[in-house]
């Protein structure tokens, strides 16, 4: 019998806790929030109900309220929310709904606040050739004008420790005419595609950019280098696969580059591993390598930060993050800096007015 994508999902206990924030730990470094009037749009965060990590619009808007000039966030699909009935390849559309009505409720209750989930990417399991139609039409209906793009995970790994996110994907899942049937009908519908796979992947991603010109493709969390388990020992071999990875990506203009997920576990930076927060001087330094890539091969307007909160919450608070890209753009100009920070996401996830 073969499994679709919505039989493997589902919310894995081990990354759960790994995904899990504390608050008192966070607070014991602090700091001013740095160039407070530099307009940002965050185009990646989550927003979800997990028994140990509760990340809802209160919790949200407490981290957009910590310094920075956040106007507009894009909710990035976290199979949170789901529908509990009905046909089984429709439910992810309850997390559209769902977003989409806490949007429009902070901005009713605050008009000049961000716009929270001024974009959504939702889930479809673009496997199901023959609903694919459907389940699209039915976010692009749910999501009342803010539905811009699709995230079906690709992630996989031979090694059974870094299979702990909820979403367990098949080897290869890029390059099945499955997967292809149903990522050829994005384009129709103006709808662009998040790549959420590791740095051994890209070549897949590539070939799909290759085959798919008209789509528009995002990199999640720079492609995920990986830096923990049989990764650890050969870190700069990885580094520079990386990097070859990255240049080669950047040859499809269709391709963008989202610089975010440097808190993950992933990255082996270890950050929960400090009695407090490193400082955002430190994270700038840390991370410094991998942005400095990211924007020599795409450039400022390819390219784009996002927080991927709650998930980076887990290393840093969100003043210390927007600190720590700053400071890692300093030398930059303004122009590059307004892509990096605000215009590259609203262009790709066509949010006018808030570039």
């Amino acid at each position: 019998m073969t499994m679709s994508m919505l039989d493997l999902i589902g919310i894995d206990p081990e990354w759960e806790g790994r995904t899990q924030v504390d608050d008192s730990w966070l607070r014991r470094t602090q700091e001013a929030p740095i160039d407070p009037g530099l307009t940002i749009i965050d185009p990646h965060h989550h927003l979800w109900n997990h028994s140990k990590n509760r990340y809802l619009a209160e919790e949200f808007r407490r981290d957009l309220a910590d310094g920075h000039r956040v106007r507009a966030t894009v909710h990035v699909e976290a199979s949170s929310h789901f529908t509990r009935s009905g046909p089984p390849h429709l439910r992810p559309v309850g997390e559209t709904q769902f977003v989409a009505e806490i949007g429009e409720s902070l901005k009713r209750s605050n008009p000049a606040g961000p716009e929270v989930g001024a974009g959504i990417v939702a889930f479809t399991d673009l496997t199901k050739g023959d609903v694919v139609d459907e389940v699209l039409q039915a976010h692009i209906e749910a999501g009342r004008g803010r539905m811009r793009g699709i995230r079906n995970t690709s992630i996989w790994d031979e090694n059974p420790n870094l299979q702990d996110t909820r979403c367990l994907s098949p080897r290869g899942l890029l390059g099945t005419d499955r997967f292809r049937e149903g990522f050829s009908r994005l384009a129709a519908y103006g709808l662009s595609y998040d790549a959420w796979l590791y740095h051994p992947q890209l070549d897949e991603l590539a070939d799909l950019a290759d085959t798919f010109p008209e789509t528009t493709i995002i990199v999640d969390h720079l492609g995920a280098p990986l830096m923990i388990e049989q990764y650890a020992l050969r870190k700069d071999e990885v580094f520079r696969q990386w990097s070859a990875s990255m240049r080669d990506l950047a040859r499809r203009p269709n391709i963008f580059m989202k610089i975010s997920g440097l808190g993950m576990r992933y990255g082996g930076f270890g950050l929960r591993d400090h009695p407090a927060p490193v400082p955002s001087a430190t994270l700038a330094d840390l991370w410094g390598p991998f942005i400095d890539v990211a924007i020599d091969v795409f450039g400022p307007g390819r390219s784009m930060f996002a927080s991927n909160f709650p998930v980076d919450k887990g290393g840093c608070s969100y003043r210390m993050l927007w600190n720590a890209f700053k400071r890692a753009t300093a030398s930059l100009s303004e122009d590059e800096r307004a892509d990096l920070f605000r215009r590259t996401a609203a262009r790709v996830y066509r949010l006018e007015g808030f570039a």
